[in-house]
């Protein structure tokens, strides 16, 4: 079952599945009681493109701390619960647009059927969380260890505990750190269920690591026509993991509008600080939502024009200086120092 045919989920103000667009989450890593922490770390998600926001419940704190996190963003948020029945019921009434939970570790079948029903009444979708390192000691024992299948088998038998409460506003995530099983459980569940898919590569790793194996296991992912909801799950800012998703998104065609950088490897005939300066740019493309427009950024004169002509904004670095191109023009050489504004000021008369 691919994305285009995927049950529609409702979350807050946005939808998954039913072919809609694939939308982009994160995960605070702030304590969620400190409220103030936590919305701006939100906002400056929300700034770089992120379309959900998830925040951890531990504690009854944090719980209420969601109905006051709640009015000052602007993206709907996922609460996310480990084994205490009740801090999933009062994110619900504290206003979570959705709720992540394991249905085997909430407190037992009488338990998951008060936070089911409280769910119900609220209309809001529940998110069945399996995790590689989690998997209940019978489907272990079945498979001899982890395996794509155990997970699969593991996810559809959450769903069930769900439905067997009578609600089917479901999303399943299956995720695992081994980026080829992790593939191969998707194919795998993909063809079982109707429920939106919450794809990721689970804890893998620094935002170098991580995004190598992000990159290879959602790339192939969603280029099979899986996943209705991505994360990019990276030990550092989650501002890069919503940096990192959008490109994802945008090279495989799935993601349209934004600003595209293509930048040159520098070489020795680099005469400028090509590396800092394409970082910068980085940062600086991520806050604009613009239309589709191509951004080179090159360090010679060698290859650097004829790239930059192809753009529609582009760079040729010289001595000290750079050539500032524009669908293909020469506008003007800037000195060095300038030349992060000059590419900010052609940019905003794409927008």
């Amino acid at each position: 079952m691919h994305r285009e045919t995927t049950k529609v989920i409702h979350i807050g103000d946005r939808v998954i599945g039913g072919g809609n667009p694939i939308l982009i989450q994160s995960m605070t890593n702030t304590p969620t009681q400190d409220v103030e922490a936590t919305v701006r770390q939100i906002l400056s998600l929300e700034e770089c493109g992120c379309d959900i926001i998830r925040c951890t419940v531990p504690d009854t704190d944090a719980a209420k701390a969601v109905g006051e996190i709640k009015k000052q963003i602007h993206i709907p948020l996922v609460a996310d619960i480990h084994f205490d029945y009740r801090m999933a019921i009062e994110a619900i009434e504290n206003g979570a647009d959705k709720i992540r939970i394991n249905p085997g570790n909430i407190g037992g079948r009488e338990k998951l059927a008060e936070v089911v029903k409280k769910a119900k009444e609220r209309q809001i979708p529940i998110r069945v969380g399996v995790n590689s390192g989690s998997l209940e000691k019978d489907i272990l024992e079945r498979y001899g260890g982890v395996t794509a299948q155990g997970l699969v088998d593991s996810a559809l038998d959450k769903a069930g505990m769900i439905e067997e409460c009578g609600y089917d506003n479901i999303v399943i995530s299956i995720k695992s750190s081994d980026v080829l099983m992790c593939v191969e459980a998707h194919e795998l569940i993909a063809d079982k269920t109707r429920y939106p898919l919450h794809v990721g590569i689970t804890e893998s790793g620094t935002v170098k690591s991580g995004n190598i194996k992000s990159g290879v296991g959602l790339g192939i992912i969603l280029h099979e026509g899986i996943g209705d909801t991505i994360r990019v799950s990276l030990t550092g800012d989650p501002v890069e993991e919503v940096l990192s998703a959008k490109l994802i998104l945008k090279t495989l065609g799935l993601k349209k509008g934004g600003i595209e950088l293509v930048s040159c490897p520098t070489c020795g005939r680099t005469k400028i600080d090509l590396i800092t300066l394409a970082g910068k740019v980085e940062k600086l493309i991520a806050k604009y939502d613009a239309p589709d427009i191509k951004v080179a950024v090159m360090g010679c004169a060698v290859n650097g024009p004829g790239e930059a002509r192809e753009a529609d904004i582009g760079i040729a670095g010289g001595v000290g200086e750079a050539i500032l191109f524009s669908k293909g023009e020469i506008i003007k050489k800037v000195p060095e120092p300038e030349i992060l504004n000059a590419l900010e000021d052609e940019i905003k008369k794409f927008i």
